[in-house]
């Protein structure tokens, strides 16, 4: 039985925004690229329209220069197509914690005029999913004055907080088109599958993981075929999960926490991906005030936190988000599980990061470049993992944890680091 729903043109839908209002826009695989496009087309009657999102993906023609004045992008976090906007000065970047940003719109820090959300098609009752990406699009929902739901077939319906009943949403677009995909299995170098290796060995049977897609978390995964009893509690996830499922590697049946079922907040991946998670009850996909709370993470046992870095100093500070001044991404929620992990009963927080830059450039570092942020302090890092070790700095002081940084640092940039580690620290042994 089809539920009948009254779909309109994404123009007529778009006349509820107006000049001067917030609006937020899903993000990752469901960025309602349609309705983005089509506000773009609204910009001669619209100016100072903010918009919100955190990582959004494809053609995002909002951004581009010549729309200033008509959008101000306030972005959670800078994905590819808003860096260009973000590092020129014509968009902005609010640094905050992925769990916290529900709040700011519940609590009317950033009230929402007007919410864009992508969804799969009405069920029977007529509920539709926001399909692979939770996040924070469930409190836009909840909390926006208007929503305009983009409905796509091919958005798959996912199991969780992200069922809405269509009477909730102001205007239906029917616009079926591809989401949004990224695979980085095939990208695996040699550099990052010792570093999985070293990581692996690190993760006891048993362990709940968090980790985020990219190339060093689909290489541990990919040297975990022989451990037992793995769960997942993450903010997001990719392909590299779906061989250690079907092998029965992750079960998540020793979970202390929603025993059963792979917890996250959205997922990025291939269309494969997409498929496999369609009605799957094994997922949960969760508002992510909610999975990446630390109270909640720190509730399952031997919590393993997988996060990366761009550059850590010799003292452990990681920079974690820009290039120096240059702004790459965000805070996203490596703190709250970091803390998470350390927090839980036999958990292992972890950082990981190749020693260099593939320009060759020394990522352990005797001080963050001018401008860096600090997402992840020194008094919150444990480990750290590179492919020529790990090193451990959890209650070591600073000169401590210098000699274990230089020690897994690339062997052309140890003397170099340990020079500047004798000039900070002066007192020095072997």
């Amino acid at each position: 039985m089809q539920y009948k729903v009254d779909y309109l043109p994404a123009s007529e839908a778009l006349q509820v925004v107006q000049s001067g209002q917030r609006v937020f826009i899903h993000g990752s695989a469901a960025t309602p690229t349609h309705l983005v496009r089509a506000l773009a087309g609204e910009a001669p009657r619209l100016k100072d329209v903010e918009i919100v999102c955190i990582s959004v993906l494809g053609d995002f023609p909002i951004a581009e220069s010549r729309y200033e004045g008509n959008f101000n992008i306030n972005s959670f976090f800078v994905s590819e197509p808003i860096r260009p906007a973000v590092n020129e000065g014509r968009a902005d970047y609010i640094p905050v914690f992925l769990s916290e940003i529900p709040d700011l719109f519940r609590t009317g820090i950033m009230p929402l005029d007007v919410a864009l959300v992508q969804v799969s098609e009405p069920d029977a009752h007529g509920f539709v999913s926001l399909g692979t990406s939770v996040d924070i699009a469930r409190a836009a929902v909840n909390t926006a004055e208007h929503v305009i739901a983009q409905v796509n077939p091919l958005m798959p319906r996912t199991h969780g907080d992200g069922l809405i009943h269509v009477s909730e949403l102001d205007a239906l677009v029917y616009a079926p088109e591809p989401l949004h995909e990224t695979v980085f299995g095939d990208r695996v170098t040699t550099t990052e599958r010792k570093i999985g290796e070293y990581i692996a060995e690190l993760i006891p049977d048993g362990a709940t993981l968090q980790m985020g897609i990219g190339a060093i978390p689909d290489a541990v995964l990919s040297c975990l075929g022989n451990h037992r009893d793995l769960g997942v509690h993450t903010e997001m996830f990719s392909d590299g999960i779906i061989p250690l499922i079907e092998s029965g590697v992750i079960n998540n049946k020793l979970k202390t926490k929603h025993p059963g079922r792979v917890v996250t907040g959205f997922c990025l991946g291939s269309r494969k991906l997409y498929d496999y998670v369609h009605d799957n009850p094994f997922f949960t996909f969760l508002d992510i005030d909610y999975v990446n709370e630390v109270s909640v993470i720190r509730q399952n046992h031997q919590m393993v936190a997988i996060n990366s870095c761009i550059e850590i100093d010799l003292t452990g500070q990681i920079c974690s988000d820009s290039i120096g001044t240059y702004q790459y991404s965000g805070v996203g929620g490596q703190m709250d599980f970091m803390r998470g992990a350390a927090l839980s009963k036999g958990g292992k927080a972890i950082i990981a990061l190749p020693s260099r830059t593939q320009k060759g450039v020394s990522r352990i570092t005797p001080f963050l470049k001018q401008g860096g942020g600090v997402v992840t302090t020194r008094a919150h890092v444990h480990y750290v993992v590179t492919e020529h070790g790990i090193a451990y700095l959890f209650g070591k002081n600073l000169r401590e944890r210098a000699r274990e940084l230089i020690r897994i640092a690339h062997p052309d940039d140890r003397e170099l680091l340990e020079q500047a580690a004798r000039d900070r620290f002066g007192r020095w042994s072997d």
